[in-house]
């Protein structure tokens, strides 16, 4: 396990590195390409059709050429797009190659949790997982700051040509460590179910698209919101019919008869749409309200990356052996109450920034005992030959309550301002996602996860 731990690692760690890269650097490169802001944030949107369109592939892809295969096609397709948009010559070309870097991104985190999970001794399942959420400690806490030094010191040309040498290495020790698993000769290929695809994929891409317009323009009823996203619900409801009915649809919504897996993937659901959704807003804060350098913002986000990861790295062993019932919902709750902190002294005029910081970190804390843990919880039981699904299902869980979640945030902070009360009631609504995870939270299995 330990081979495939290392590399899954450091894919991981280039990938949220990047992602919070260039959540930095937006202002900058609006400057830079003479394009509204609104146009560059197309950059990180494009990532995340990307995303939503290829993820659903990912069982399949893993059992049709192997999770090796898969895992080494979404490294090259990441390091191509990094080095493609590190040579973007306007707006346009930027935004079509973080597109491709999504392609990659899509494929990254489910495959990659896939093989971690089927390696994993379930007695010590925990500890596995805490190993994997290594990247959410180091991504968050090194990627605002390096971002912000090459933005100041060199230019926007290395925030994505830091990429190469590490996907470089990954493909090289992925090539080398990862044990062949493709099919055997003679073996029947799982068939690719295209309705689904045609379904699924184009329908999240387009609620993603939806959100993202509503966040953009404020009004999640114009034209431009509401038919993309109409549009979705019908593909994803068609989707949904066909997977419940036939032999070997594209996702396995079956899983959601195991209640642990159901509960689990409602706390997350909730929970990252709260996370997720408040992280384009601190950077905003710093550089906008307090007109900080994109360094000095980097420096004052990265504590709370720190504290996320550390947390979670001690939450993610505990819960091998404590109640998923007692430490999940407490840090549900610990989660919401640093955001309504954070929310507080946000909307104060002239605050100062450690008063911000450490009500993020209590925050952060909370978000430690949940992200991980729950993950555990939720697939610990699963067999093994259905972890390729199950990795598949959390990622498209991620990114949608990822994509709520800003979309939610960008229009209460169009809508209310810019300012520090404009803040104050972002923050505030993210707190209320945070703590309405603690309804699901509570339903889960009261036993240790290795018992349960």
């Amino acid at each position: 396990m330990g081979l495939v731990l290392t590399v899954v690692v450091i894919g991981s760690v280039m990938s949220v590195l990047d992602v919070t890269i260039v959540n930095v650097a937006l202002r900058k490169l609006s400057e830079t390409f003479d394009a509204p802001l609104a146009t560059i944030q197309w950059t990180a949107t494009a990532y995340s059709l990307a995303l939503a369109a290829v993820i659903p592939t990912a069982a399949w892809a893993m059992g049709r050429i192997g999770a090796k295969r898969t895992y080494l096609t979404a490294l090259a397709l990441f390091t191509l797009g990094s080095l493609l948009a590190a040579f973007a010559w306007d707006a346009g070309s930027l935004i079509a190659f973080r597109a491709v870097q999504g392609l990659g991104g899509g494929l990254l985190m489910p495959v990659g949790m896939a093989m971690v999970m089927r390696a994993a001794d379930p007695e010590r399942f925990g500890r596995a997982m805490a190993l994997l959420g290594l990247p959410i400690l180091v991504g968050p806490v090194a990627g605002p700051a390096l971002g912000g030094w090459l933005l100041d010191a060199a230019s926007w040309h290395w925030i994505f040509l830091v990429n190469l040498p590490v996907g470089a290495a990954a493909l090289f020790l992925a090539a080398r460590l990862l044990r062949p698993d493709a099919p055997r000769a003679g073996a029947p290929a799982p068939r690719l179910d295209v309705p689904g695809l045609l379904t699924l994929s184009p329908g999240l891409a387009l609620l993603l698209y939806g959100l993202a317009r509503g966040g953009e323009t404020g009004d999640f009823t114009a034209p431009g919101a509401l038919a993309p996203t109409l549009a979705s619900l019908l593909l994803v409801a068609a989707f949904v019919r066909r997977a419940l009915t036939v032999r070997e649809p594209l996702l396995d919504l079956r899983l959601l008869r195991d209640r642990t897996f159901a509960v689990g993937i409602a706390t997350l659901a909730l929970f990252t749409c709260g996370y997720f959704g408040s992280m384009l807003l601190a950077p905003m804060y710093w550089q906008g309200v307090r007109d900080f350098s994109p360094t000095t913002a980097g420096l004052l986000v990265a504590p709370v990356g720190l504290t996320v990861g550390v947390t979670m790295q001690i939450a993610a062993r505990r819960i091998d052996t404590a109640s998923p019932r007692r430490l999940i919902p407490v840090g549900v709750a610990l989660a919401a109450l640093g955001m309504a902190l954070t929310a507080l002294q946000t909307g104060t005029a002239g605050v100062a920034p450690w008063r911000v910081v450490a009500a993020a970190m209590l925050m952060g804390v909370g978000a430690g005992m949940v992200l991980m843990p729950t993950m555990t919880t939720a697939t610990r039981s699963l067999p093994k030959d259905r972890m390729a699904a199950a990795s598949t299902a959390l990622g498209i869980n991620a990114q949608l309550g990822a994509s709520v979640g800003t979309a939610l945030c960008s229009v209460v902070l169009g809508t209310a301002g810019a300012d520090p009360a404009g803040f104050r009631t972002a923050f505030a609504v993210a707190a209320a996602l945070l703590a309405a995870a603690v309804l699901p939270a509570l339903l889960l299995p009261g036993r240790s996860s290795r018992t349960a």
